[in-house]
């Protein structure tokens, strides 16, 4: 049986953390942000990583190859 390739596109956008979580970046963050509501673009601006959600994961890793 031939190994799974990765999804580079995925990994390029996906960090696996030390402990094995999955982080993404926060969308919304690029442009427009006249008409985003302050706290929004706090939120995206401070850490601008989130956790990969729990319904994503397992399809997230196996895209990683995990």
């Amino acid at each position: 049986m031939p190994k799974t390739k990765t999804s580079r596109a995925t990994a390029k956008r996906i960090k696996v953390t030390g402990t094995g979580r999955l982080r993404r970046r926060q969308a919304g963050a690029k442009h427009l942000k006249v008409g985003k509501k302050p706290r929004s673009t706090r939120l995206t601006r401070l850490g601008g990583e989130a956790n990969v959600s729990a319904g994503d994961r397992r399809r997230v890793g196996r895209l990683l190859g995990r």
